[in-house]
Parts: C-alpha cells; structure tokens; sequence
C-alpha cells in the first residue's frame, strides 16, 4: 500500500485510454513518430545546436518562433519548385477558387 508521501506511477495505457492523452512514443498511437522525429532533429540541427549556448529560455523561446516562421514562410522547399510553402500555398489557393454558377447575378 502506497502512503501519501509515496509519488504513484501512473497507470499503463489501455486500449480504451484515448489517444490525445497517449504519451509521445507509445505502442500504437495514432502519432507518425518517424516524421515528428525528423522534424524535431531539423530543428535542433539547423537552430538549437548551431546557437549554443543559449542564455535563457525566453531565448530560445524568441528563436523558435522565428524559426517556426522561416520554416512555413520563407524556406525554399524543393518538392515544390525551390518556393517558399506559403507562396505555394496562396498560389494553389488562387488556382482553386469556387467559380460563381453560370448565369448567376452579383
């Protein structure tokens, strides 16, 4: 029996434990965890380590929101002919506007 000042590991997933509350990593999940991983090491790659030492948290806090930006806006990113996303996405956007039906009056 635990007594109150004995901390209580937490009990093991079950198949009925919804999947937002399923720990990073477990057995599973609905998570790709190769992707989330390879995005992670970008970032600790292309910021986190290049940058060291790092002051304070707000610092790297202030980096990554930088770098966060960069990466969705401003990277050129070859699978979309060496454009940043944001100018692919707003292009696709503007190709795929919902037509107005013939014949209706604006």
């Amino acid at each position: 029996m635990n007594s109150p000042s004995t901390p209580r590991s937490p009990s093991p997933p079950t198949s009925s434990t919804p999947a937002s509350i399923l720990p990073i990593g477990t057995v599973g999940n609905a998570l790709d965890n190769a992707l989330m991983e390879s995005q992670i090491g970008s970032y600790k790659t292309e910021l986190i380590k290049p940058r060291r030492p790092w002051h304070s948290l707000a610092d790297v806090e202030l980096a990554t929101a930088e770098w966060v930006d960069w990466f969705n806006n401003q990277r050129l990113h070859t699978a979309i002919r060496d454009i940043p996303p944001h100018e692919h996405q707003t292009n696709y956007y503007a190709q795929h506007q919902p037509q107005p039906a013939a014949g209706a009056n604006a």
